[in-house]
């Protein structure tokens, strides 16, 4: 698949399909709380995007089942939400979401502390989201694509952390996943070269431990090897002439 660059239309669409993601993101960071399960927030997320006149991106993709991706503590993505997942004090949870609206898609994710967190713990939220903002005011055209996983990779492990390697963010726009692929890693001056109409799902996936990840048996859930921590962001960035637009905002 090629790059496709999108007009100014389509990215006012996406702007809307982005909108109703951000929305639902807030409304499930209010409800998270100890005692509260994964699935209450599955439920409360539908609900929003059906009243709002979108469609999940996620359920029914390659089979998951559900609209939202909430992975806990040591889960790195595609956590399945469950009634028997109970959010405890001390826990992160990340939580994915994509909608599609008038046929374009909108992605975006958000890691939440679960009452009060651990110092080092919070150090991983704050970095992992501060790497997501040096990689969006990497874009611009004319940039590489080395710069946007470069800039995550420097500040991730100048902090201590890993950048998870598996896993990458992509290109979006009429399909969830498009080209160009977006690693979390890499030099600058390499890769693909921006240009103003490109949309970039950019997302930083960050372990407290090493890098090394692995799926469990549902198919699914990523899970860090070590059993350390990890934090996922992203956002739904548009390249324009004046730099990046989020549309997820």
């Amino acid at each position: 698949m090629a790059i496709v660059i999108k007009t100014v239309n389509e990215v006012e669409k996406m702007r809307r399909a982005g909108g109703i993601v951000r929305e639902v993101l807030q409304a499930v960071r209010a409800m998270v709380k100890p005692g509260v399960t994964t699935l209450d927030l599955e439920n409360v997320a539908a609900k929003l995007i059906e009243d709002a006149g979108a469609k999940p991106a996620f359920k029914g993709y390659h089979g998951f089942p559900c609209v939202l991706c909430t992975s806990l503590n040591e889960q790195v993505v595609h956590g399945i939400p469950s009634a028997k997942t109970v959010l405890r004090d001390g826990d992160i949870l990340s939580v994915d979401c994509g909608v599609v609206i008038d046929g374009f898609y909108g992605d975006s994710a958000i890691t939440i502390p679960v009452g009060k967190v651990a110092v080092e713990t919070q150090r991983l939220l704050d970095v992992t989201k501060a790497s997501l903002e040096k990689a969006i005011d990497t874009v611009r055209p004319g940039a590489m694509l080395g710069d946007v996983g470069a800039a995550v990779q420097e500040m991730v492990e100048a902090e201590g952390f890993s950048v998870v390697k598996e896993f990458v963010g992509h290109g979006i726009g009429t399909h969830m996943h498009e080209d160009p692929q977006i690693p979390n890693f890499g030099q600058r001056g390499r890769g693909v070269r921006l240009r103003e109409g490109m949309v970039l799902a950019i997302e930083p996936m960050v372990n407290a431990g090493g890098d090394a990840v692995r799926v469990l048996k549902d198919g699914w859930t990523a899970v860090t090897e070590d059993g350390s921590l990890s934090a996922h962001f992203e956002h739904t960035v548009a390249v324009t002439k004046d730099g990046a637009a989020i549309l997820t905002l």
